[in-house]
């Protein structure tokens, strides 16, 4: 049997329960506090245990729920994040594509007027004196630099540089390094930052180390002296060898 002590304190601690879920249940839900007519005195609505504890799982279940639709929220903000950021990724590359694609257009057309430039600037070397040629093609190469083209500067004795040069062929020169501007062929052109044609010139290159002189052909003569000088030499060698055996039998 239980004490009278035991049973005291298990009073004491379930009504230190039910304050505790009482106060969270207020906390949690305020409208439990009802005023009561004519009077400032607040009443609180009596719950047992039992409700007490049920109110409070399902609380607690409320609050679940809550934080997983909060979860799947923030999953669902990540995954707009991410195609947001695919979206503007995409829409970048075909700026820059569309962009690449006008340039390209632009550079083809004017690519194809270089031609009748050339024989512009030809006409114009061959006859300084004609003014009316000289402003028309002014006119013509202000237009080309309207749209962004213009030519490369490329003078005689500059280096050679792939970037923009095209070398056609090899001279060779003494009095330059290898590898120099010997003379401009056609000019070049550019659009912008890119080459829209390179510059045709011909380069210096070292000269060749001369060849060593071939050795003169034996002659006649000169092979029948080397051979009496053979034979002299064999009959010293011998008139010596017979003197040695001479000396020895003495």
């Amino acid at each position: 049997m239980t004490s009278k002590k035991e049973k005291n304190d298990n009073e004491t601690n379930t009504k230190e329960e039910i304050k505790d879920i009482l106060k969270e249940r207020v906390d949690a839900e305020p409208e439990l506090l009802e005023e009561k007519e004519g009077s400032d005195q607040k009443l609180l609505e009596f719950y047992s245990k039992e409700d007490l504890v049920k109110k409070v799982k399902e609380h607690e279940k409320k609050l679940e729920e809550k934080d997983k639709k909060i979860n799947e929220l923030d999953g669902w903000k990540k995954k707009f994040t991410h195609l947001q950021a695919e979206f503007e990724n995409a829409q970048k590359r075909w700026d820059k594509s569309r962009q690449d694609l006008r340039t390209q257009y632009k550079a083809s057309v004017l690519k194809d007027f270089l031609p009748f430039y050339d024989s512009i600037k030809k006409a114009i070397d061959s006859d300084h004196e004609n003014d009316t040629l000289k402003q028309f093609y002014n006119q013509f190469l202000n237009i080309l630099k309207s749209q962004g083209a213009e030519p490369i500067n490329v003078n005689i004795n500059d280096s050679f540089d792939y970037n923009i040069h095209d070398a056609l062929s090899s001279i060779e020169k003494v009095d330059l390094p290898e590898n120099k501007v010997v003379d401009i062929v056609q000019d070049g052109w550019k659009l912008g930052k890119d080459v829209l044609r390179y510059a045709k010139v011909i380069i210096s290159k070292k000269p060749k180390p001369p060849e060593p002189e071939p050795e003169p052909e034996p002659t006649v003569e000169s092979e029948s002296i080397a051979e009496e000088s053979n034979i002299e030499k064999e009959k010293t060698d011998t008139n010596h060898s017979k003197i040695e055996k001479d000396n020895t039998k003495n």
